[in-house]
């Protein structure tokens, strides 16, 4: 049975410092992701488990919500360390910039929808940008703890970590500069990448 596993960092711990602090990326990619991916593997474990004993009872409710909860967790924070670069910041170009004007109203727009995003999640969350194939366009939206609150299908491309770890060591309460100082260091160039990738997905 094949595994998740905890992929490497692709900078230092202290690269997008002085935005986000080395001690912060240690934490956060050491420890509370490196328990997402434990999670996750656990959880298959347990599920394959369940179908061999035949105790497909309500425990299977759990199981099936931890390992939603937890590969959620695991994608989602895999996809915000490649969103962003020692390098990144300046604006993004070509047809990512020209949809993001199209769909949310320019990169002004897209940084304050992400931003109130951030400063009111309630509890556990994240701020996304995300290609919802259906209506074959750009959205910015709430994802609750790692999975709720997101249209079916939808691909996300850009995402921001409002969970308390991704910032408090460094921002305290302040989530607003947190976000903020985000934008110095997105990685356009990975999201401008996936963007590319994404707009091939068609439903139903």
């Amino acid at each position: 049975m094949s595994q998740y596993t905890l992929p490497d960092l692709p900078y230092d711990f202290g690269a997008l410092e002085p935005h986000l602090s080395g001690q912060i990326l240690e934490l956060h990619h050491d420890k509370h992701h490196a328990a997402y991916v434990a999670g996750a593997n656990t959880a298959v474990e347990k599920l394959a488990e369940a179908r061999a004993s035949d105790e497909l009872g309500p425990p299977l409710t759990g199981l099936e919500r931890n390992l939603a909860f937890h590969v959620s967790g695991h994608l989602l924070h895999s996809l915000y360390w490649l969103n962003m670069s020692p390098d990144g910041g300046e604006r993004p170009d070509g047809e990512l910039a020209a949809a993001i004007d199209e769909d949310l109203g320019g990169i002004g727009q897209l940084q304050a929808q992400m931003n109130a995003v951030v400063a009111t999640v309630q509890g556990s969350g994240w701020a996304a940008l995300s290609w919802e194939p259906l209506g074959q366009r750009l959205v910015v939206h709430q994802i609750l703890d790692h999975q709720d609150n997101v249209a079916g299908g939808s691909l996300p491309i850009l995402v921001l970590d409002a969970w308390e770890h991704a910032f408090y060591l460094q921002y305290r309460n302040v989530k607003a500069d947190y976000a903020k100082a985000f934008w110095n260091v997105v990685n356009w160039p990975d999201v401008a990448e996936r963007f590319t990738r994404v707009r091939g997905v068609t439903l139903p």
